[in-house]
């Protein structure tokens, strides 16, 4: 036996005592917290960085979809406009899948 250790002592119980005694009470007794959550209730939880980021990419190519148009590059806003009519949908579900993955209601 090692030094330091200190055996506790096995304590037995016959069947019926173990039925008719009330469960031993715990040795510690919880201490109370206050806890405090204010993320389901803020709008400001919904700015999440990976959210924003994908929003400001749409965004983005969508801007410089309406500047090549303004420039009169028709053939290059017709190759965004084809590749945004799939893009856009994934994106939006993804990101939509992804808010609600995360995000603690």
């Amino acid at each position: 036996m090692k030094e330091g250790i200190i055996m506790r002592r096995t304590h037995y119980m016959t069947f019926r005592n173990f039925f008719n005694k009330p469960s031993f009470k715990p040795s510690t007794k919880p201490r109370p917290f206050k806890t405090y959550s204010f993320v389901p209730f803020s709008p400001l939880a919904m700015l999440d960085p990976t959210i924003l980021t994908i929003g400001g990419i749409v965004l983005g190519t969508a801007i410089i979809e309406r500047i090549l148009e303004r420039w009169g590059v028709i053939d290059l806003v017709d190759q965004f406009a084809k590749v945004m009519r799939f893009i856009l949908p994934v994106t939006f579900y993804s990101a939509l899948i992804y808010f609600f993955a995360t995000f603690m209601f």
